[in-house]
């Protein structure tokens, strides 16, 4: 089985006082390290003959799997956690209030946990228990840790790779900052799920319409086939231009002047297009593109997925 990237829910841009160098950093080498490590995992559990592995080889490989996979989840959970203005719906105040007392003494106890954890390592989620109905803040000081059965709708990363290129060893300003970026809106609609038992829901663009969207593993695949598809990357001259470089095979092609180079593309192959992390101006430039004519898609996850996924780059003067 291979495991996906999911494109990141939050934009660095709109996080008060995180960088994106430090959301970036994060979520290309910790998030797409910890799914990249779980599908190698995955094909060596696929190659082995049980009947004559020994114990301790599958023990490793099924520990290691567990460990990544949560790494996998709980990092998508986090950057699913984030973009918001910090301030609780009605809602959720009520049902923190219901199960913990007061939302205040919910977030005092949530902010401890976090700042407890400051100078170690380790996870700090609020997790629907379905077995009881409620909410609890849990511990999770390594990956390989969680309430059975539970569901987390918000994880808070103390692992310092998700604040020391911004805060050092202030882990308390980080913790604090984290506060003030909750996606509240996002996170009510995962405790509706979570209270149905379902898998939280899909993150969703309704304001791009039916634009069709494709996976980096998907583009992948039809390069590495040698399907016909046009490959652009559209990221915005301002993004492009601090860092300079693009996935092999791929053009960078500047969204703003999209009329001059339109008619470099062939209508007779499908149009793949993607810009920083799979959102706006990928989309926007994929609509544009259908309604001139051409069978255009975007990429959800966008050059950082390429990145993540850990896709040969190449530098452009």
């Amino acid at each position: 089985m291979r495991y996906q990237l999911k494109q990141i829910h939050c934009r660095p841009w709109t996080l008060s006082y995180l960088s994106v160098k430090l959301i970036e950093s994060h979520y290309e080498n910790n998030y797409g390290g910890a799914l990249r490590r779980l599908n190698a995992i995955s094909e060596q559990l696929e190659s082995l003959d049980f009947a004559n592995t020994p114990g301790y080889v599958l023990n490793g490989l099924k520990r290691e799997e567990l460990v990544a996979l949560n790494s996998t989840l709980l990092h998508e959970l986090y950057f699913a956690s984030l973009g918001g203005d910090g301030q609780p719906t009605k809602t959720m105040s009520e049902i923190l209030a219901r199960d913990f007392g007061s939302f205040d003494r919910w977030r005092a106890e949530f902010r401890a946990m976090g700042y407890a954890l400051g100078g170690g390592s380790g996870w700090v989620l609020l997790t629907y228990v379905p077995r009881d109905g409620r909410l609890m803040n849990q511990y999770a000081a390594e990956h390989s840790q969680a309430v059975a059965s539970g569901v987390p709708i918000l994880a808070l990363d103390m692992y310092e790779h998700a604040y020391h290129m911004d805060f050092g060893a202030n882990a308390k300003a980080y913790v604090d900052t984290f506060l003030r970026n909750v996606d509240w809106p996002g996170l009510e609609l995962r405790y509706e799920d979570a209270a149905k038992v379902p898998a939280p829901r899909r993150l969703e663009q309704p304001e791009f319409g039916d634009v069709q969207g494709v996976t980096v593993e998907e583009v992948k695949e039809m390069l590495a086939g040698g399907k016909p598809v046009q490959v652009i990357d559209v990221r915005p001259r301002a993004a492009f231009s601090r860092e300079q470089e693009v996935a092999d095979g791929v053009k960078w092609r500047d969204p703003e002047q999209l009329q001059q180079w339109i008619g470099e593309l062939s209508k007779s192959e499908p149009v793949v297009v993607y810009c920083s992390y799979g959102f706006h101006v990928g989309c926007k430039t994929a609509i544009k593109l259908r309604e001139a004519g051409f069978d255009a898609r975007y990429v959800n996850s966008g050059h950082s997925g390429w990145k993540a996924l850990g896709a040969p780059m190449r530098l452009v003067p």
